[in-house]
């Protein structure tokens, strides 16, 4: 008879193995817990700040520098942002971490990766600059790389010069190189009337879209959250039907409560359209037409034809009554009035609102710690942007300083 070899049953084998490996991994947890401090110190936590405030290992100088700070964390956090105090790194807070904060409010996608542009140039300039950022939709000017650079000039109708300007590297964060400039525009809005917001929420449309992703990206708030049923629809436009699918139910306990509000605010872009060659989007600009309404504003009046008639860029905040003056309209001073005529006033508005600080102070936090702050994070962070005449840096190296122990 034949021996055969004794096999040890799979499930021991098995449970060698684990045991094996369970032995190798805790030695192995076992040596870093004996090598690493048991506590971040002042220069793990200066280092951190650095590391998600630009995305770069600080040099030993630089983190030397903040170290000797730390007595007060958020003056170590702007040291790395300051190009004085951190000149090899600060440009990575500007050139990448500002970009990527801003880009996906510039296109409807939403998309991270969307070249450089105008809008998210304001945005990076009005940041670095201090600007207050609750002039984020009225100020007359955008940022653009210098003359001295030889790039392609600014054009009502091209990218070009943004794409050549992130294609060179050239330091944002530079205020020799990137720069001031003017908006080519009769009637400027800060964000509203940069070409890249035209090109992506005043295309084609009836303009609703260019409010409602400033709601969504800078009060963060989506129109559905909006809703409001019980404000008058005497400004909603003749082309919302109000009977969708021959049901005036619909319109009355859905499609009011965002039209009744909305519309009102949106008649400040009356005068804005963006036009394009035929079939060539890329190549359109956005064009302003004082004292005419854009024809967009007038289309499909047959769908409610005693519906509102847009006359001119008046506006209104019916808001500010209901349950949506919880989003803290201001009283008083830019924005403080709930009515005015124009793009630059309405933004105003809406960036004067307790609701857009809230927004900015989570985004920066989420951007800076990559979580979602709590009450008490966002608070502190509301005390350094009001604090501070509105100003987004200030909020930046705050946030740095409410993670830099984790």
């Amino acid at each position: 008879m034949t021996k055969t070899a004794h096999k040890q049953p799979a499930v021991c084998r098995e449970g060698t193995r684990g045991k094996r490996y369970r032995l190798s991994l805790a030695a192995g947890m076992m040596a870093l817990v004996l090598t690493a401090p048991a506590l971040a110190g002042d220069r793990e936590k200066a280092k951190r700040m650095h590391d998600r405030l630009t995305g770069v290992q600080p040099t030993a100088a630089v983190l030397d520098a903040m170290e000797a700070a730390m007595g007060d964390p958020k003056t170590a956090a702007l040291m790395a942002i300051d190009p004085a105090d951190n000149p090899q790194n600060a440009k990575y807070f500007y050139n990448v971490t500002l970009k990527n904060f801003a880009t996906p409010w510039t296109n409807e996608a939403q998309d991270v990766f969307a070249p450089l542009n105008d809008y998210t140039a304001l945005v990076i300039g009005m940041v670095r600059d201090e600007v207050p950022f609750n002039r984020l939709f009225s100020v007359p000017f955008t940022y653009a790389g210098a003359g001295s650079l030889g790039l392609s000039p600014v054009s009502p109708t091209n990218n070009n010069h943004y794409e050549e300007l992130e294609a060179s590297g050239v330091d944002l964060g530079d205020s020799s190189k990137f720069v001031q400039v003017p908006q080519a525009i009769a009637a400027p809005a800060g964000a509203f009337t940069t070409r890249a917001a035209a090109r992506a929420f005043f295309i084609d449309g009836t303009n609703r879209a260019m409010f409602r992703f400033a709601m969504l990206n800078h009060l963060c708030k989506d129109m559905e959250e909006v809703e409001d049923p019980t404000r008058t629809a005497d400004r909603v436009r003749q082309d919302v039907s109000r009977s969708p699918g021959g049901d005036s139910r619909i319109f009355m306990n859905s499609c009011i409560g965002c039209h009744s509000g909305m519309d009102p605010m949106v008649q400040a872009f009356a005068y804005y359209d963006y036009v394009y060659p035929d079939g060539n989007e890329d190549a359109g600009q956005l064009v302003y037409t004082p004292n005419a309404v854009q024809p967009k504003y007038l289309i499909n009046s047959d769908n409610f034809k005693p519906g509102y008639v847009t006359p001119n860029d008046n506006w209104d905040n019916y808001w500010r009554s209901g349950p949506n003056s919880n989003l803290g309209w201001a009283s008083g001073g830019p924005g403080g009035s709930g009515s005015g005529s124009g793009a630059a006033s309405m933004g105003d508005e809406l960036a004067n609102s307790v609701a857009f600080e809230r927004c900015q102070v989570t985004k920066v936090y989420r951007t800076v710690c990559l979580g979602d702050p709590d009450q008490g994070q966002v608070d502190t962070m509301l005390v350094d942007y009001n604090g501070n005449n509105k100003s987004l840096k200030q909020v930046f190296a705050r946030a740095a300083t409410l993670c830099m122990g984790n």
